[in-house]
C-alpha cells in the first residue's frame, strides 16, 4: 500500500484505547482524538468486567493494575427483595481458569489505567478535537478536524460510542433504540460483608443489585421502566434512587444511607443496536458501541468493545493488505459472537418487561457465557 500505515482512532473509551495500545505495540503510528477536554470525565459509577474482558486487559498489559484496583469474585447471588438469599451460583470463568470470573471496578479508575497505557505507548493524543469530515481514496482517508487541521490515514477506527458521529458520517443509518428500561447507578462505601454481586428481582424495581468495586467501594443500581429524562430534575436524582432502593433489605439499608448527593447518581436508559451487513465503509471501520450496544443485563458492553479492538488489531497486524475483504472478515468474525450476546441481553430485559415468570434465565445466561469462554 502506498499510504503509510498510520491509523486514526476516534474516541478514547475502552475500545479506542485498547485499539491504540495494541496497534502501537505492533509499531503502527496512531493518532487518537477524543472529543472531551477531560479525558477521564467518564460517566457512571462502576463497571462489571467479566472474564473475557479481563482476558483482553491482560493482553493490553494492564491486568496487574486492574487486579490491584478492582475487586475480584467468582459468585453471584439471587435474593428476595427483603434481602433473603435464595441462591448463590459460581460464575463461569470466561477468561480462563487463571482469571477471576468477574472484577468490579470504579469506572474512572479503569479509564485512568487505560489512559496511562495509551500515553506510555507513544500514540499522539489530541483532546477536545472532533473529526469534521472524511474524504476517502483507494488507499486512505483524509480527515479534516474541527480545529481546521487535516491528516491522511491508511485507516480510521471509529470508537466514538453509541452516538457515533462517524457512523452517521459514513452513511450507516443505524441508531440506538431504547428497550423500555432505565437504570439508576451510584457509588457508595462497601459494607464489610458485601463480597459479590447480588441481584434482587421484584419489588418496586425490576432489578436491584450491587457490585464490589474495590476494598472500600461498591456501585449499586436499580432498574425500572424508562421515564422522560427531561421530567426528572437533576437535583432530585438522589431522592429518586433512594426512594426505589429503600424498599430492599439485606445490604440495601446501609447502601441507601449513602445515596445523598444527586451529582453522584447516574441515570440512563437501556439501549440496543446491532449494525448488520458490515461495520465499515471504505477505510473507516467501527468498533465497540459505535457498532453494537445492548442492556447491561449480562455485563458485556465493555468486554465486547475491547474484544472488537483485539480482533481487529490482530487481523490488521497479520495482513499485508488492508482492504474490503479484511474488514468484511472482521465483521463476520465478530457478528457471530456479538449478535447472540445482544439478543440475550435484550431478551432478559424483555422477559421482565413482559412479566414472564417461567423464563429460562439460567439456561440463556449459561449458554451465552459458555460461548464467551471461547477465544474471540
Amino acid at each position: 500500500m502506498s499510504t503509510p500505515r498510520t491509523v486514526l482512532v476516534i474516541g478514547g473509551g475502552a475500545a479506542g484505547n485498547a485499539a491504540t495500545i495494541l496497534l502501537r505495540r505492533a509499531g503502527i503510528p496512531v493518532d487518537l482524538i477524543e472529543a472531551k477536554e477531560d479525558w477521564n470525565a467518564t460517566a457512571g459509577s462502576g463497571i462489571t468486567l467479566q472474564g473475557n474482558a479481563l482476558r483482553v486487559l491482560r493482553e493490553l498489559g494492564v491486568w496487574d493494575e486492574v487486579e490491584k484496583s478492582g475487586y475480584g469474585f467468582d459468585a453471584v447471588g439471587i435474593t428476595a427483595p427483603d434481602g433473603t438469599v435464595l441462591h448463590v451460583s459460581e460464575d463461569l470463568r470466561t477468561g480462563g481458569d487463571e482469571l477471576p470470573a468477574t472484577v468490579g471496578m470504579q469506572r474512572p479508575q479503569l479509564q485512568r489505567i487505560l489512559i496511562d497505557a495509551v500515553r506510555a505507548s507513544g500514540a499522539t493524543v489530541r483532546l477536545g478535537v472532533r473529526a469534521a469530515s472524511f474524504e476517502q481514496s483507494a488507499d486512505g482517508v483524509t480527515v479534516t478536524f474541527d480545529d481546521g487541521t487535516t491528516g491522511h490515514y491508511a485507516l480510521v477506527i471509529a470508537a466514538d460510542g453509541m452516538g457515533s458521529a462517524t457512523r452517521a458520517a459514513i452513511g450507516i443509518t443505524d441508531r440506538p433504540e431504547p428497550t423500555g428500561m432505565a437504570i439508576w447507578r451510584v457509588a457508595t462505601p462497601r459494607p464489610a460483608t458485601l463480597t459479590r454481586t447480588d441481584l434482587a428481582y421484584g419489588g418496586p424495581a425490576y432489578i436491584a443489585g450491587y457490585c464490589p468495586t474495590s476494598e472500600d467501594t461498591i456501585y449499586a443500581y436499580v432498574v425500572e421502566d424508562k421515564r422522560d429524562r427531561a421530567s426528572i430534575p437533576a437535583d432530585s436524582y438522589a431522592d429518586e434512587m433512594r426512594r426505589l432502593a429503600s424498599a430492599y433489605g439485606g445490604h440495601w439499608p446501609e447502601i441507601t444511607r449513602h445515596i445523598t448527593d444527586p451529582a453522584r447518581v447516574n441515570y440512563t436508559w437501556f439501549d440496543r443496536m446491532l449494525v448488520e451487513g458490515s461495520w465499515h465503509r471504505g477505510r473507516v471501520v467501527l468498533v465497540g458501541d459505535a457498532a453494537h450496544c445492548c442492556p447491561p443485563t449480562l455485563a458485556q458492553g465493555a468486554a465486547l468493545s475491547m474484544e472488537d479492538a483485539w480482533v481487529l488489531t490482530r487481523m490488521l497486524t497479520a495482513s499485508d493488505t488492508w482492504d474490503d475483504a479484511l474488514f468484511q472478515a472482521y465483521y463476520e468474525r465478530r457478528i457471530a459472537r456479538v449478535r447472540p450476546v445482544v439478543e440475550a441481553s435484550v431478551q432478559i430485559g424483555q422477559w421482565q418487561l413482559d412479566g414472564v415468570r417461567d423464563a429460562d434465565l439460567p439456561g440463556l445466561m449459561g449458554r451465552t457465557m459458555t460461548m464467551l469462554r471461547e477465544l474471540p
